[in-house]
């Protein structure tokens, strides 16, 4: 169980982690384990396919549950969930997921006990910022470990800052997926490929590599620990690669590799 929770509700079609909490006849009662204080039931149709003679044999109290989100009641609040929309890779990719962050949430506590600090006042001093940064502490600390210059966005006291780094290239394992891309830059100005040089330049660091294709063609290449890791860096990326295109005045367009 993780010590952060998320403030408000799901969006339908989330795939949640939950604990159960109560089991009726026709129906199971769970927490919303990701969420502050927040509780979704479960029909006895949307926990398996086919006819159910009892509920426990599917589910018991404790036990943790990957569900989906159906419907949301705004007005009376209730949150209606289904385990049997939920396929086998949305479930393993929810457990993974939520472990890499429990993770990540022991290095954040690391960090705060080298700053005699607790997690709450870590989660306060570092953590929000971080998961308001990039989502998550995982694609936070994964960030960090391929290009740790970036940490000085976050503006935190030069001791932090330090620390961080420090603790990141002991605790995050090194990338073991890849995704890539084909990014396409054109200029109609004289010195439009000294200005498409510099722009790859400050978008290769770390374990992200661009190579040359033919013109006006490059690689791109992202490793990560996971996909949506990855795939999160390389969002990332594409945001800052078009800033910076916009305001040198260069054409960018991106393809995704398979």
């Amino acid at each position: 169980m993780m010590f952060y929770k998320k403030k408000g509700k799901p969006e339908e079609g989330e795939i949640v982690l939950c604990t159960v909490k109560k089991i009726l006849y026709h129906s199971v009662f769970v927490t919303i384990d990701e969420y502050d204080s927040l509780e979704g039931m479960l029909h006895i149709s949307e926990i398996s396919p086919g006819r159910i003679r009892n509920i426990r044999d599917y589910v018991r109290e404790g036990k943790q549950i990957v569900c989906k989100v159906l419907k949301i009641d705004k007005e009376r609040g209730h949150i209606d969930l289904s385990i049997r929309r939920v396929n086998n890779s949305q479930k393993v990719n929810k457990v993974q997921e939520c472990k890499q962050e429990q993770k990540s949430e022991k290095i954040l506590e690391i960090i705060g006990k080298e700053l005699d600090k607790d997690l709450a006042q870590s989660y306060k001093d570092i953590g929000f910022k971080l998961i308001e940064e990039y989502g998550t502490l995982t694609a936070a600390f994964e960030n960090f470990s391929l290009d740790s210059d970036s940490l000085t966005k976050l503006n935190l006291p030069k001791k932090i800052t330090e620390l961080v780094k420090k603790i990141i290239q002991q605790k995050i394992k090194r990338p073991e997926v890849e995704v890539r891309e084909i990014i396409e830059l054109t200029s109609g100005k004289p010195d439009g490929i000294e200005i498409i040089k510099k722009i790859l330049i400050k978008l290769q660091k770390g374990d992200i590599k661009i190579s040359y294709v033919s013109a006006p063609k490059y690689k791109l290449a992202i490793k990560a620990s996971d996909y949506k890791t990855a795939e999160g860096i390389l969002e990332q990326l594409n945001k800052d690669a078009k800033k910076m295109a916009e305001e040198k005045e260069v054409e960018i367009s991106f393809e995704r590799l398979k």
